[in-house]
Formats: C-alpha cells, structure tokens, sequence
C-alpha cells in the first residue's frame, strides 16, 4: 500500500518541515508514503465570497487532477464536518484498506476549504479536529497520526494507549 498526501500550498516553515521530516521518515518502512505540494490559488487582499469559490474550485480541480482514481487509490479528504477516528480506529481504518491492495491519496485543502466536487469524489470524509488548525500544522499533526496507527498496526512501542 502506498499513501500519497495531496496538499495544498509549499514552502513551509522550517519548524513545520522538520516536524513533518522527522514523522514522515520514521513511517516508510510501514507505509511508503508520498507528499504532493499543489499550488494554491492566487488570492486577492479582500475576496468576496464568490473569489473564495473560486480559489476553492481551482484547487479543486488540482486535487482531483493529481488523484489517480483509474486505481485503487482511495481518496479521503480532511474535512471539519467529516468523521472523527480515535487513533485505534485509524489504525483499523489503515489496517483494512491494506487488507483490499488499495492505496490512498489523503487530501489537505487550501485555507478556504476543499471544493464541493473534492468532497463529491472522496471515499471517506475524515475530521482531524474540531478545532481550527493553521493547514502548515495539519501537516505535522496528521503525519504523526499516520506514524502512530501504523505503530499499533506493527506492534511498535511508540503509542501508548489506553
């Protein structure tokens, strides 16, 4: 199994790069996992909402350009309204589509969100938080998430559960 983020935006702080190294190279040899930078949309100093649909639908499209949806690439998206996992239940939810041969393409959007037509084509809707997070930290956040279910899934000491 092969699991590519999708996310929008590059040049991150050093901080947040480091962050992102130390968790994403601890993973590979659990799970081959690959970060694809998409460019966000350019942004006027004051959009309407219409621009901000806009930048949204040109992401978008981005997104669902870099998904490889002629295979068995799922696609699940970051989403404040989708579903919460418990980290066991990540570990399951990674753990079964290992089982099925499918890879993932795990999308994070821009900051204004992920268009209506991401949404449409996603196989699962994961909520990382309720709370508002800067998407620099998401990467941080969901990197050592994925390190942690694939931790549990291989008997590896770093998460200590309940």
């Amino acid at each position: 199994m092969k699991l590519r983020i999708l996310t929008i935006g590059h040049k991150m702080p050093k901080w947040i790069q480091s962050g992102f190294d130390d968790y994403h190279k601890r993973i590979q040899p659990m799970l081959t996992t690959e970060i694809v930078e998409l460019p966000a949309a350019k942004r006027a100093k004051n959009p309407s909402e219409a621009n901000l649909a806009q930048y949204r639908e040109q992401e978008g499209e981005a997104i669902l350009n870099a998904h490889n949806s002629a295979s068995r690439e799922q696609l699940w998206v970051l989403d404040v309204k989708g579903k919460s996992l418990s980290t066991e239940k990540l570990a399951v939810k990674l753990a079964d589509a290992m089982q099925l041969g499918d890879d993932i393409a795990l999308v994070i959007g821009g900051p204004d969100g992920v268009s209506p037509a991401v949404l449409a084509a996603a196989d699962y809707k994961w909520s990382l938080s309720e709370l508002t997070l800067p998407h620099p930290l998401v990467r941080v956040v969901l990197m050592e998430q994925l390190y942690r279910a694939m931790s549990i899934n291989n008997n590896h000491p770093y998460h200590r559960g309940n």
